[in-house]
């Protein structure tokens, strides 16, 4: 099966998302909000080499790119197809090692935060990565969900009303003890 990466637009006008026809991670995404966080990701250090490149999220068939301010979206967008295409197909490394998200929360998930990661995993992490982004769980504190926001998300005019009207009310339908989402 030959390579295709496809250019898809976010909600985000600072994100482009490249939709690749095969896999690049098994579950979940790898985010890197800056160069220095990209060493374990091959193919993020290059498109880290474009002039513009803010940020880069890997999914699970995806590419997110975020422009900085001074990013010009013609040079960004054609050379990363580029990137993309001439590294998979030379069978490079997306990702090595373990890149999960960071957490505060050390100890055993208890009955609430097990609720709201099923949620996040099968409703909202699906229906974000169609934009571009990811959604990561941090902690819940005394009725509080602090979450991550990842890719296009980051940033995202649109992410507020997202994390308040559509997962806050979500969360809250299905675990009455949250009293509020917050992103950090």
């Amino acid at each position: 099966m030959s390579l295709e990466v496809s250019l898809e637009f976010t909600p985000n006008p600072n994100s482009l998302k490249f939709v690749v026809n095969r896999s690049l991670l098994e579950k979940g995404a790898a985010n890197f909000p800056n160069r220095q966080s990209a060493e374990k990701s091959p193919l993020a250090l290059k498109l880290f080499d474009i002039q513009g490149i803010a940020g880069v999220m890997v999914g699970h068939n995806f590419v997110t790119v975020t422009k900085a301010e001074n990013g010009d979206w013609e040079k960004i967008h054609e050379a990363s197809v580029n990137i993309i295409t001439s590294h998979l197909e030379a069978g490079g490394s997306v990702v090595d090692g373990d890149v999960s998200a960071p957490s505060n929360h050390t100890s055993a998930l208890g009955e609430i935060e097990t609720k709201i990661r099923k949620v996040l995993d099968d409703e909202i992490r699906p229906a974000v990565a169609m934009d571009g982004g990811d959604i990561t769980f941090d902690k819940y504190e005394d009725g509080v969900v602090y979450l991550f926001l990842q890719g296009s998300c980051s940033g995202c005019p649109s992410s507020t009303l997202t994390l308040k009207m559509g997962i806050e009310t979500r969360l809250k339908e299905l675990i009455p003890e949250i009293k509020e989402v917050v992103s950090i």
